[in-house]
């Protein structure tokens, strides 16, 4: 639909806007409400185009966890040990930004541990992994204060009740949180702290220059602002197409309320490709892309049969064997990857701060990629 802005929607709304953020999930809010904690009298406001944040803050599994051991010896295949370790910190780092931020209670957080499950297939994987808990955990210790943040829990398969898995290893400083409570923690936040928010603003490109950004609406109007910090994530090349993140899909299901269901915590499996977790007495699982990369990197929230069948039968064979289990509802997110595991905060002009790139660590990571978004833009 093509419009221009009436007298009364330009002078209300849209002027006078010190720094407009693109994007109002995890990052965009967080980044908002810092501003205006760094500076009281900053004018910002937060233009989002979906009715709730589109991609994957509405949408995640909410694991607020930083890393199970496969994921991390499958980092350090591409990365050093010190930058795998770095990242870790910066995850646990937006952990406690996020929890002080918000408070447990509004979120939800419960540290109910988070999981790596091993088939039968993958006792070669899991010896490596065992072999290197001590060397993890003291290294692990330095960042979280925990002791013992990895440990071999295979007594506890008998009372999750898994079929074909055989061995499970701990991270005891995992937990989990409402994703849906967080965003609306979140959102009252940065409502609180006097950011402005409009819904419904899609923006077909952003030009800057030395009178500031030109933010161009698909409706055909314009907006220009002095600074613009891009907290979008998996769409982040629609608006600047040389950034180096690469969208990819998850499919993700949650079945009705399952009685008695005995599992409780958040689970890793196959490298972290697969996840799931409990929440309302439901099971809750995603992931899968693995299966099919190429098809996965879209921004399309649509279907992949292939995925969706390979869940449903890890639900059914190994996760919810022998039981009735329905499913209620599927859906998609979208997040935002690149060749190593390491945010974009960078000014990618004078005006335009970008801070994205996640690699599907939103909760964990997100408050802190957008306070530093915040502060570099400034």
């Amino acid at each position: 639909m093509q419009y221009t802005l009436s007298y009364w929607e330009r002078e209300t709304f849209y002027r006078d806007i010190d720094i407009a953020v693109i994007g109002s999930g995890i990052v965009g809010l967080t980044a908002a409400t810092h501003l205006r904690t760094l500076d009281p009298t900053l004018r910002v406001v937060v233009l989002e185009r979906g009715a709730l944040p589109v991609g994957a803050s509405t949408r995640n599994a909410g694991f607020a966890c930083f890393g199970s051991m496969t994921e991390l010896l499958d980092d350090m295949q591409i990365m050093s040990e010190d930058e795998v370790l770095t990242i870790v910190e910066k995850r646990w780092r937006g952990l406690q930004c996020l929890r002080a931020l918000t408070g447990d209670a509004q979120i939800d957080f419960q540290m109910l541990g988070g999981y790596e499950m091993f088939t039968g297939e993958e006792s070669a994987v899991f010896q490596q992994c065992a072999e290197r808990i001590p060397d993890f955990n003291q290294k692990m210790g330095r960042i979280t204060g925990h002791s013992e943040v990895y440990r071999v829990v295979d007594e506890r398969l008998p009372e999750f009740g898994f079929q074909g898995a055989e061995h499970l290893i701990l991270n005891q400083a995992e937990g989990q949180v409402h994703t849906g409570k967080m965003m609306a923690a979140l959102l009252q936040k940065a409502l609180e702290s006097g950011v402005r928010i409009f819904n419904g603003f899609e923006i077909k490109q952003l030009e800057d220059s030395s009178q500031g950004v030109e933010i161009e609406t698909t409706a055909g109007w314009t907006l220009r602002v002095p600074r613009v910090l891009v907290a979008v994530n998996g769409f982040a090349r629609q608006l600047l197409p040389t950034l180096d993140v690469q969208p990819a899909r998850n499919q993700v299901l949650i079945t009705h309320p399952i009685p008695g269901l005995p599992v409780k915590g958040c689970f890793h499996y196959d490298r972290g490709y697969f996840y799931f977790r409990n929440i309302d007495g439901r099971i809750l699982l995603g992931g899968g892309r693995n299966l099919d990369f190429e098809k996965e990197k879209t921004t399309d929230f649509g279907t992949n049969e292939l995925i969706r069948k390979a869940l449903t039968e890890l639900l059914h064979t190994v996760i919810c064997p022998g039981r009735e289990v329905a499913i209620d509802t599927w859906w998609t997110g979208i997040l935002g990857l690149g060749p190593v595991k390491k945010p974009i905060i960078q000014r990618v002009s004078p005006n335009v701060t970008v801070a994205v790139r996640l690699s599907g660590m939103g909760v964990a990571i997100g408050a802190l990629v957008g306070r530093e978004g915040a502060e570099l833009a400034l």
